[in-house]
């Protein structure tokens, strides 16, 4: 009867964690297809650690950590064969407890023959209703032999119901010598698997960017999601797996 009581008890505990994380470790490869000839193929390794689990209740599996206001620190590493571009970035998201205040700050740095660059970012930002983040701040870009640029800048996310859909709706823009934005939309076929749709564009001729991407978690733990980036010079496709524990 101890044994069977014991047993008991272990499977209820898992149970009850079932629905909860506190990391996710992530691979993806991209092979990046140029209009006028040749390919590179990039690689990278992303890991998020949240300071408390996320619990996902009943909220797409995607949109768990943001609806939960889960702070977290996150990395990745990347390189780009054809050019020989190591990458290495760092962040923090930190939702201030007992309020509705937010801040968020990364730093990523490219480094190969052609150029060596810097980038960061900082920002503050504020929650006005569940599920809306509006958030302001400042991007930063050093290279060797060039002036450092920092630049304003503007994001916005929002994940609500749209009649008996969940729908993620995204934005952003940067302000200077440069300006920037990008703009994004995400539906949930339901609280496993997403499509969705995104461009980007900036004063750069033939910057402009077209997306079509699709998420699919089959089960609590393991997701694979793919993208495809349609651009004026090149196009990217990119496909990631993932682990949550």
């Amino acid at each position: 009867m101890l044994k069977k009581f014991t047993l008991a008890t272990a499977l209820l505990a898992g149970l009850g964690t079932a629905h909860a994380y506190q990391t996710e470790v992530g691979g993806s490869i991209g092979i990046i297809d140029r209009d006028q000839g040749g390919s590179d193929t990039r690689f990278a390794i992303d890991g998020t650690y949240y300071f408390n689990q996320v619990q996902v209740k009943n909220s797409p599996l995607n949109e768990a950590a943001f609806l939960n206001r889960a702070s977290n620190i996150n990395g990745v590493l990347s390189y780009e064969d054809d050019s020989d571009t190591f990458g290495i970035g760092a962040g923090i998201e930190y939702f201030v407890p007992n309020s509705d205040f937010y801040l968020n700050g990364n730093i990523s740095h490219f480094d190969n023959d052609a150029v060596d660059e810097t980038s960061y970012t900082a920002e503050v930002g504020y929650l006005p209703v569940p599920g809306f983040l509006v958030a302001i701040g400042l991007i930063g870009i050093s290279q060797d032999d060039a002036d450092d640029e920092i630049d304003p800048t503007l994001r916005a996310k929002y994940v609500t119901q749209v009649g008996q859909y969940d729908m993620n709706f995204e934005g952003g823009a940067s302000f200077g010598d440069i300006d920037a934005y990008n703009l994004g939309a995400d539906l949930y076929l339901d609280k496993t698997f997403s499509v969705g749709l995104g461009y980007s564009d900036s004063d750069f001729e033939g910057s402009d960017v077209f997306t079509i991407r699709a998420k699919k978690f089959f089960n609590q733990q393991v997701s694979l999601e793919g993208s495809i980036d349609f651009g004026d010079n090149a196009d990217i496709f990119n496909i990631r797996a993932a682990y949550r524990f």
